[in-house]
């Protein structure tokens, strides 16, 4: 019996290890960072990294848990508030989450489509904030009456990218230009 829970704590250490492991990588190199450098990094084998994680989307939906919740957490409050500033607030928030790891803006965005994507439930939940964003926006005539959350998912998404290859400033520019184009005509 000992032995099955000396198994069980080396696989949650294990689990952690890679996880760790996986952050410094991605935060490094991006998502397509080596899976291999990963494991040894963790001191584990490629095949310890594959039972815990099945694929690279599993592995970057279980570093992104906590942030994801975080997140839905805020989008949640603001669809609450029906603030005005909500919308902008949201578009950043994902933005920046967004860009936490180079390339992962574009995983984010493959896996909203991808209904087999271990990172698909938080992507779509993401998608609905803010579409709920977007029409509490146009209710209140803050947007324009054909903004849509399709168009802060794309925003959302190309400002992540310009701030993982190019630059926060970059990105902002853009957030700013975009939601001043969304906005209702004054």
């Amino acid at each position: 019996m000992s032995t099955t829970r000396r198994r069980r704590a080396d696989g949650r250490r294990n689990y952690e290890r890679l996880l760790a492991e996986a952050d410094t990588a991605f935060a490094e190199r991006g998502v397509g960072a080596s899976l291999e450098s990963v494991a040894r990094g963790a001191g584990v084998a490629i095949g310890t990294l594959y039972g815990h994680f099945p694929t690279r989307r599993a592995l970057v939906g279980a570093l992104l848990r906590e942030r994801n919740e975080a997140l839905f957490e805020l989008g949640d409050r603001l669809v609450a508030d029906n603030d005005p500033a909500a919308l902008a607030t949201w578009v950043r928030a994902v933005t920046e989450h967004a860009a936490t790891y180079g390339g992962l803006a574009s995983m984010l965005a493959g896996g909203l489509d991808d209904e087999a994507s271990e990172l698909h439930d938080s992507c779509v939940r993401m998608a609905g904030i803010g579409d709920r964003l977007v029409a509490l926006a146009r209710a209140s005539g803050t947007v324009r009456p054909d903004a849509t959350g399709a168009d802060v998912t794309a925003l959302t998404t190309a400002a992540a990218a310009l701030r993982e290859n190019l630059s926060a400033a970059a990105s902002d520019r853009l957030i700013a230009l975009a939601l001043d184009g969304l906005a209702a005509a004054r």
